[in-house]
Parts: C-alpha cells; sequence; structure tokens
C-alpha cells in the first residue's frame, strides 16, 4: 500500500482529527486521497479514499482504459501462487496485549452500530479447497472481539465445513491488487490469493499464532479465530446508502495483533466510490466474458449512479439486428443483481454518462429497444419485492440495424 501511496497524489493531514464522524465527513467532502497522520486517541495514522477513482486502479496495475478490464480478466483466468518468506513487514511489531480500541477505526454514520472495520480482507484455509481470501465488515464488541457480518459465500462455506469454528486473518492496509482480488467471487477452489499474484506479485508469510499465509506487506494483521458465539451485528450503512438490518453473526476472537512499524490503518467510505468499485469492478470480467459468447464486446462498467452494483451499462461492436437483445440477456444471466442495463455501441465511452444518456437520446426508441424481464434481483435493492423479486430493464441504444451509420455519429465543434 506504502508503494501505491507513493504514485498517487495523496495529501498529508497534520491537523488532529476523530475516527467518530469527522474524518469520514472530511473524506466525503472531498475528492483526493488523504493521510491523516495524528488521529485523536491512536498512535496509528489513517489513510482514506485510496482507491477512490478507477484511474488509480489503473495506476496500480500499470495500465490505461480498457486494458484495466483485460488485466483483470488474465489474473482471473491465469492465478499464480505468491512467494512465500521468512519474515515481513507486517510482522514488526508485535502487540504485548490484544486491545482493538487502540486501532482508529472509524464511525461512519450515528445509526451505525458503532465503529467499523471496513477494509478488512479476512484470509481463512479448508482442508480440501485450500486458501480464500475476501471482505467483510466487522465491529468490536469487546477489545478482543468483533462481530462480523459473513456473507454467503465461499468463506461460509469453509466455516460450515469446519462445523463453525475456523482460524482467520484479518489483513489492512493492502496494495490495491489484493484489494481487488478479495472482492472477487471465484468458484470455491480458486484462490484469490493467487489471483492477486498475477496482477502484481507479492510475498506471503506465515502468521504467528496459525498456519494462514497472509500478505507480508499489509500494515495491520489481526490473527483469530472465528467461533461458533453469535452476536447481533448491524445496523449499518450499505452500498445503496440505506442502512442495512440487524442480524445474528460469528464472534471472532482475536487472540493477536502484528503491525508494520508506524502503521496506516486504511479506512474505505461505505456507500461511496470506493466501495463501489470494488464490489463492482470485479463482476466486470465476468459480464464481459458472458456477453463475448453472443457478440462483440468492447468494454463494461458498473455505474457510480446505481452504487457500482444495480445499473451497468456494455458497449458492443453491433453485427447483427439481435446482438443488442443477446447482450441484454447475457448481462442479466451474469450478473443477477442487475436491475436496469444500456447497450451502447463501441463510439460510446461506457464511463461518460453524458455520452451514454446522449445515445440513448439520439439512438434509441423505448417501444422497439426496451426489453424487461421479472425475476429475483439483489437484497441490496430496498424497492425490491418479496423474495427480491423485481423488475428489470434492458435498453438497447445502439444504432438500429441497417440505418445509415453516419446519421447517427456525433459530429464535433472545431473538427
Amino acid at each position: 500500500m506504502r508503494e501505491f501511496m507513493g504514485k498517487i497524489e495523496v495529501t498529508e493531514d497534520e491537523r488532529e482529527v476523530d475516527p467518530y464522524l469527522e474524518i469520514p465527513r472530511i473524506l466525503r467532502d472531498q475528492e483526493g486521497s488523504a493521510h491523516f497522520k495524528n488521529v485523536l486517541n491512536s498512535n496509528f495514522s489513517l489513510v482514506g479514499n485510496l482507491c477512490n477513482r478507477r484511474n488509480k486502479f489503473s495506476t496500480a496495475l500499470g495500465v490505461e482504459g480498457r486494458e484495466l478490464l483485460k488485466k483483470i480478466n488474465h489474473a482471473i483466468e491465469n492465478p499464480s501462487t505468491p512467494e512465500e518468506t521468512s519474515g515481513g513487514a507486517c510482522q514488526q511489531v508485535i502487540a504485548d496485549e490484544v486491545d482493538l480500541s487502540k486501532i482508529p477505526i472509524p464511525t461512519y454514520t450515528r445509526n451505525d452500530m458503532g465503529p467499523y472495520l471496513t477494509s478488512g480482507v479476512f484470509i481463512a484455509s479448508d482442508p480440501e479447497y485450500g486458501l480464500n481470501m475476501s471482505f467483510h465488515r466487522a465491529t468490536p464488541i469487546a477489545k478482543d472481539k468483533l462481530v462480523a457480518r459473513i456473507c454467503q459465500r465461499n468463506l461460509y462455506a469453509f466455516m460450515e465445513r469446519n462445523e463453525g469454528e475456523l482460524d482467520v486473518a484479518i489483513c489492512i492496509g493492502l496494495h490495491p491488487a489484493i484489494l481487488l482480488s478479495a472482492a472477487i467471487s471465484p468458484d470455491i477452489g480458486v484462490s484469490e490469493m493467487d489471483i492477486a499474484n498475477t496482477l502484481c506479485e507479492y510475498e506471503v508469510v506465515k502468521c504467528k499464532t496459525n498456519d494462514l499465509l497472509i500478505p507480508a506487506s499489509s500494515e495491520i494483521v489481526l490473527e483469530g479465530k472465528i467461533t461458533e458465539e453469535k452476536h447481533n451485528e448491524g445496523p449499518f450503512l450499505d452500498i445503496t446508502r440505506t442502512l442495512d438490518y440487524v442480524r445474528l453473526e460469528p464472534v471472532i476472537e482475536i487472540k493477536k495483533i502484528t503491525h508494520r512499524r508506524n502503521p496506516i490503518y486504511h479506512a474505505i467510505l461505505p456507500s461511496l466510490e470506493e466501495h463501489q468499485l470494488l464490489m463492482g469492478m470485479p463482476k466486470e470480467p465476468l459480464i464481459y466474458n458472458h456477453v463475448s459468447r453472443v457478440c462483440g464486446c468492447r468494454d463494461v462498467s458498473l455505474t457510480t449512479g446505481g452504487c457500482g452494483w444495480l445499473h451497468g451499462v456494455v458497449s458492443i461492436d453491433k453485427k447483427t439486428p439481435d446482438d443488442g437483445r443477446r447482450a441484454i440477456d447475457a448481462v442479466f444471466n451474469a450478473h443477477k443483481s442487475m436491475k436496469h442495463l444500456v447497450i451502447v455501441d463501441s463510439d460510446i465511452d461506457v464511463h461518460d454518462i453524458r455520452a451514454v444518456e446522449w445515445s440513448i437520446a439520439t439512438r434509441f426508441q423505448g417501444k422497439t429497444d426496451t426489453y424487461t424481464r421479472q425475476e429475483k434481483g439483489s437484497s441490496l435493492d430496498p424497492s425490491a419485492g418479496e423474495d427480491c423479486m423485481t423488475s428489470k430493464i434492458g435498453l438497447d441504444a445502439t444504432i438500429p440495424f441497417g440505418r445509415d451509420r453516419e446519421s447517427f455519429e456525433e459530429v464535433r465543434v472545431g473538427e
């Protein structure tokens, strides 16, 4: 993470700031990355808005434009094992006692259950399936305990296979390649740690209290065990900018805290751009691959206005009259949470919402180019009905097949 911070513009903020609402408010109101050097009641510093723009991921991975999606796709298809080292910077300091209150975990809204760990990457292992790396939010309920919202993905399956208890390491302060990979949900048995190594090679080191391998350059590591104990978790601000409800979730007992010298805590603002990008970008290669099976796909974007999850734009090279409809079907089948979708031609930048709206205004007719489905959608959509049933709409905003393309092409003033 420190190497990446050296490649982007980061404001060094020396004033004393409070992690209770103040730091989140400052980060909310500014676009740039900020490093708070003087956090109230903590010896840790804090960085926020680290990856809140798509071009920051491009910088981290050394690519530009559409190559970002292709590089992520390549890593998913070609995972590689990181090299193990005998010692890592993440273990420069081994805390004398476990005290989560010493870590400057922000409270993001007055409605939240308490301070929330939002950037924690959970690493666990299964005898058959190997290592898993994934994001889960967590909040302290004691000096040595967290309650975590464990979604029903691979880590949840690992817990079930181990009858509820499972060794875990929670890593904080990671390179964007590792963050991005941790947000991918590949088939069980495919390690996100290996995907990350193909994106950007890194080293791993063994934990102090268990045999789990963790990124050696992590800023902070919480070593512990997921227990069979349950505790209320929530409410908390979710990606749709609405409060998630209270559930009974697993308690994690922290047995050891290690960290780098002068550790930097990474905070991800819930519901805002960094959260949206980390949640949505990993779905874009999946959508790209599905659309590519039915027509020529050029680019994919899950949009900020759609919470990085519910709305998408896909550009295609249209060769037949039905390519737009086929692309719409492919997207809805690839990403079940997609609610509203726009298909555009390859001359439209999917990341430029004004260009997308222009395409709808000049190339789309509602009577003939609208496709609807009634099916299960996202549990995150507060407007969805019982059992998450929702109306899904796909707009084919491509140039009508067989029409004179020149009459639909944009003419720019001064060119």
